[in-house]
């Protein structure tokens, strides 16, 4: 198959060309010609959510067999085809429950691809626990993480883990073996961050948020992360970070920032009461809090409106499209087959018109949803 006439995403800009593929992409750029014809529209890699709890009603720490199938459906049809569940901060029977459904996924014709999962806890501060349900934060512990990364099926790809509680260091150079180490819900200074990184960890979990500020003699993770060459998420809904602080993340970190939801059940959905981790939400005008708390609980966005959002508030497009595709699958070390448009790399692609409307969603060669593109004569 070919689409032609498209403005294609390749090493960052955007080119007049086209893409040839079956299941996997097989040329790309101006040789490409006849086919579907995108009559102009942008033509970029499929989005990679890899921080997402839950959408729809559903939570990938519910350890629901409908629930996965119903997210991955409401994931592509917002141009995201491929995402890590994330679970919470949750006791090690019900995180292994959990691990058992998400392995057992089969993917739907119309959904997304499960990438690998993110388990965000149990191993966090509970000073900066946030949304994570404090009766069950947990000591980091590599023989943990390896039970629940048997029971996945090794999908384990990204895990959170706080520096500066006991054990952290010799958990992170075990882990990191085997999986992304995030730092994240910690208290760490610039010295154990810094250590954390020297250790194995190469991410930071939602930067800004749950940890530490950026001070001028107190700069904490986010300097240490820095001066790593660590990548980062920045959660773009507008409420999390302001605006300002979303653009000087762009400029500080590049082609290190990975644009994420965060999203919860409410996603989706109508405000109202939800649960995230067995605590209760609220969701109101697009803000999810726990209930009768001021305390942010994640995001009501997905991944394409954070996009948007990124755009909207001053990162150029070509940045914003690279941190929801290339440097989250580099971040969960999937980036040889997602990630980018390029030969030999799954067929997984969003067409967007000029004013960056989803107009087409490809996963592996076949159109999902969308508008039926015409072929040219």
């Amino acid at each position: 198959m070919k689409i032609s006439n498209a403005k294609v995403f390749v090493n960052g800009a955007f080119v007049d060309g086209g893409v040839a593929f079956d299941a996997k992409i097989t040329v790309v750029g101006e040789a490409v010609a006849g086919g579907m014809d995108a009559e102009g529209c942008y033509l970029i890699p499929g989005l990679i959510d890899i921080h997402t709890h839950a959408a729809m009603g559903e939570d990938a720490s519910d350890g629901e067999p409908a629930g996965i199938p119903k997210m991955a459906r409401y994931y592509a049809a917002k141009g995201v085809t491929s995402w890590c569940p994330t679970t919470m901060t949750l006791k090690e029977p019900e995180l292994t429950r959990a691990m058992h459904v998400i392995r057992d996924f089969t993917r739907p014709a119309d959904g997304a691809k499960v990438a690998g999962i993110n388990l965000e806890g149990p191993f966090v501060s509970y000073e900066k626990r946030g949304a994570q349900n404090a009766d069950n934060i947990h000591a980091p512990d590599a023989a943990m993480f390896h039970r629940l990364n048997e029971a996945s099926g090794g999908m384990a790809r990204l895990i959170t883990i706080a520096p500066e509680e006991p054990g952290a260091l010799e958990a992170i150079r075990e882990i990191s073996k085997v999986c992304t180490v995030s730092l994240g819900h910690t208290t760490a200074d610039y010295d154990t961050a810094m250590a954390a990184f020297d250790a194995g960890a190469r991410h930071a979990t939602h930067l800004f948020n749950a940890m530490p500020a950026l001070g001028h003699r107190a700069p904490g993770v986010i300097a240490a992360a820095c001066d790593a060459g660590a990548t980062v998420e920045l959660i773009p809904d507008g409420l999390h970070i302001h605006p300002a602080v979303v653009r000087l993340t762009h400029r500080l970190f590049g082609d290190k920032l990975v644009l994420i939801s965060d999203s919860l059940r409410c996603a989706g959905m109508p405000d109202g009461d939800y649960t995230l981790g067995g605590q209760p939400i609220t969701m109101k005008n697009g803000k999810a809090t726990l209930k009768d708390s001021d305390t942010l609980a994640g995001s009501c966005i997905h991944l394409y409106d954070g996009l948007l959002r990124a755009v909207e508030f001053g990162v150029p497009l070509e940045a914003a499209v690279t941190a929801a595709t290339l440097t989250p699958a580099r971040a969960i070390r999937c980036d040889d087959t997602i990630g980018s448009l390029d030969p030999g790399k799954c067929a997984d692609f969003v067409l967007l018109n000029r004013d960056l409307k989803i107009r087409a969603v490809f996963i592996d060669g076949k159109q999902i949803t969308g508008k039926a593109l015409e072929e040219r004569s």
